[in-house]
């Protein structure tokens, strides 16, 4: 995976991983899109949904997104208000109220 790993990703059973990642295309080191391409193909994070929330709307990014397999792409609001309740309601549906059957 990328970056260092704190937990031992082989025993998926004791350290189970995320319920869902969700981050930003645009980031520091390495392009988002890569961080998801990489998440979807490995056997052991290709089910955790992953969602984007970013400030691009470029028709490219979110074709590419899903082409690499994201749950969900979303805009962020520039109103740090709205965003606030967005990232509430994302933690309420991916968490709460979406089945995964592997997480059971």
């Amino acid at each position: 995976m990328i970056g260092v790993s704190l937990i031992p990703l082989g025993d998926m059973e004791k350290f189970p991983g995320p319920h869902c990642v969700l981050f930003d295309l645009r980031l520091p080191k390495i392009d988002g899109l890569e961080v998801l391409r990489r998440i979807k193909s490995d056997k052991n994070t290709r089910k955790t949904p992953v969602v984007i929330l970013t400030t691009s709307a470029a028709d490219k990014d979110i074709a590419q997104s899903y082409k690499y397999h994201a749950n969900s792409y979303i805009v962020k609001p520039m109103d740090f208000s709205e965003l606030e309740t967005l990232i509430d309601n994302l933690g309420h549906y991916w968490l709460a109220r979406n089945q995964n059957p592997w997480r059971r």
